[in-house]
């Protein structure tokens, strides 16, 4: 009966899809061949096993342990990192302390002065300093940030006899040689001090001063800088004790800069 052993197989291999469906009506009819020679009936497979309804066991939802440690290892170095930055006033070491409880601000540093001369943070050492990051090429609140520096060194020297330095160092080193600073912060203040050098190590130094600087380009070989015109006042330890933005007129930072030196009795 080739015929009939062809249908067989047929049943026997068909999908569990099919024979679940004969499980669900219940149905006990007898399958016959299309066979006019054989009316051999075929028992329907046994049921299926039911699909367990028990909870899923919980080490199905367990983090591995190495997992869970170095995520722990993560958190602890962030954490730590944070701690490390941040030291309270009067703490820590030189170049490792700020004026207020936060992030550290102001560290060592090797630049040109105008004249080609190298100067560090320790050639400023006993100087109370006025600290402005700029560049030549501003349009308008570069200019407008030096001159209101340079009327608070004026107001300070002449009615309070109290010396300040003003330094400025440039954002845009490219640009911004020894001459063409020289050049620029003599039509405002032989005073002023300007310093540059190499990219990476301005970029340093404003890492170090949490200075933001950005270029945007514009038509041509142009662009400007944009910058977070941050000025901070030093004490004669190279620690600075306030940051001033440009919000301050240059009677209100003379102001402030006084109270910050009558502190400490100069």
């Amino acid at each position: 009966m080739p015929l009939a052993r062809l249908l067989l197989s047929s049943f026997k291999n068909g999908s569990e899809e099919s024979l679940h469906i004969v499980k669900r009506f219940g149905e006990s009819k007898r399958f016959y061949s299309s066979s006019a020679r054989s009316t051999r009936s075929i028992t329907p497979p046994p049921p299926l096993p039911e699909k367990s309804t028990s909870p899923t066991p919980w080490k199905y939802f367990l983090i591995p342990g190495s997992i869970l440690a170095g995520i722990g290892g993560l958190a602890f170095f962030m954490h730590y990192n944070d701690e490390k930055r941040a030291i309270p006033k009067g703490q820590g070491v030189k170049f490792e302390r700020s004026a207020i409880q936060g992030p550290i601000i102001g560290g060592p540093f090797s630049l040109i002065n105008t004249e080609g001369q190298l100067v560090t943070e320790h050639n400023l050492l006993g100087n109370w300093v006025l600290l402005y990051f700029g560049y030549t090429s501003s349009p308008d609140v570069g200019p407008a940030e030096v001159q209101k520096m340079v009327k608070s060194v004026d107001i300070l020297e002449s009615k309070q006899n109290l010396k300040i330095l003003p330094i400025f160092v440039t954002i845009d080193p490219q640009r911004d040689t020894p001459a063409q600073l020289r050049a620029y912060l003599r039509e405002f203040d032989s005073r002023i001090e300007g310093l540059t050098g190499p990219v990476a190590a301005i970029r340093q130094m404003a890492q170090e001063y949490r200075v933001f600087f950005k270029r945007v380009d514009e038509e041509g070989d142009d662009y400007l800088v944009e910058s977070s015109q941050n000025m901070y006042l030093m004490n004669p330890n190279m620690e600075v004790v306030r940051c001033f933005g440009v919000e301050y007129r240059a009677e209100e930072l003379t102001e402030e800069i006084l109270k910050e030196m009558k502190k400490t009795g100069n």
